[in-house]
């Protein structure tokens, strides 16, 4: 049997590869590699302008918005946390819009069709519409938010489940501080019921516990002589404690409760300081103050 390759086949293959190696040895030789290059040149300091433009205009237009806001924040009868709301967000906008025009022109420097890719987009777009409700959603309820004045940064909210400082408030979602340091991130169509704990004075609630046959008249004299000497040490306080006198608060307990109402976010510091004071003071008078017992696991 003759093993020998057929010298025609062979022939061939060398043929193949010689006209293609000649192919591309053609292309290499035929490009201008000086057009390429000036033009790489080119494009790259336009490219370079734009960016040092773009940083420009952002640092003026930001400095400029935010010379504004502090200009606003002079007006003692505007609220403080609505400004920084809107600082925030209009930052956000200014910052996003020059994001856009930048990309515009780098995209139309280095030769890609924008219109093309902005008609394409409304295509996808429009066939991925059904699944961008969501988001149509988040902006629409988060447009709301803000014009409705709902929450502002820093108030101290409740979403559902999630109570905290507002940190962040656009468009999309709303950033919420828990007391214990989470940062929750919800995004605004979900936000249905808003507790807004910051717009009106709140309350601070003192229960001390108390045996059945305390002397009431003693006990409101020591209270009040405590009022007398911390309410004024406190301007965040609104209205004067009001003792509500001895009530059952459940499992067989009595207590004297107080009401103190308070600005919004001093509630809880008052309560504590005023619980504090008000043991120590009838603790000290005699008052014997019960306590629950411990049961110890066996």
């Amino acid at each position: 049997m003759n093993n020998q390759p057929d010298s025609s086949v062979t022939t061939e293959v060398v043929d193949s590869v010689a006209e293609q190696t000649s192919f591309f040895i053609d292309f290499w030789q035929n490009i201008d590699w000086n057009y390429l290059l000036s033009a790489g040149i080119s494009k790259t300091i336009q490219i370079f302008l734009f960016f040092l433009i773009f940083l420009v205009i952002k640092k003026i237009g930001n400095a400029f918005i935010t010379r504004t806001f502090q200009n606003y924040r002079r007006k003692k009868h505007i609220s403080l946390s609505r400004l920084d709301t809107l600082d925030n967000l209009t930052h956000n906008i200014y910052n996003a819009m020059l994001g856009f025009f930048l990309a515009y022109a780098i995209l139309s420097e280095i030769g890609i069709p924008v219109g093309t890719l902005l008609a394409g987009a409304g295509v996808v777009g429009l066939a991925f519409s059904l699944g961008a409700q969501g988001f149509v959603s988040d902006i629409v309820n988060g447009f709301f938010i803000l014009l409705e004045k709902q929450v502002d940064i820093g108030d101290v909210v409740t979403f559902s489940d999630i109570t905290g400082t507002v940190v962040d408030v656009n468009l999309k979602t709303t950033i919420v501080k828990s007391f214990d340091g989470t940062l929750n991130f919800v995004p605004n169509r979900y936000i249905t019921i808003v507790s807004n704990l910051s717009r009106e004075d709140m309350r601070a609630q003192i229960d001390i516990r108390m045996k059945p046959d305390v002397d009431m008249v003693k006990v409101n004299a020591i209270i009040e002589q405590v009022n007398n000497r911390l309410v004024p040490l406190h301007p965040e306080i609104t209205q004067q404690p009001t003792s509500l006198g001895l009530m059952d608060i459940g499992d067989n307990f009595l207590a004297v409760r107080i009401h103190i109402f308070t600005l919004h976010g001093s509630q809880y510091s008052i309560q504590n300081t005023f619980f504090q004071e008000y043991v120590a003071a009838l603790t000290k008078e005699g008052i014997v103050i019960p306590s629950t017992p411990i049961k110890m696991a066996t």
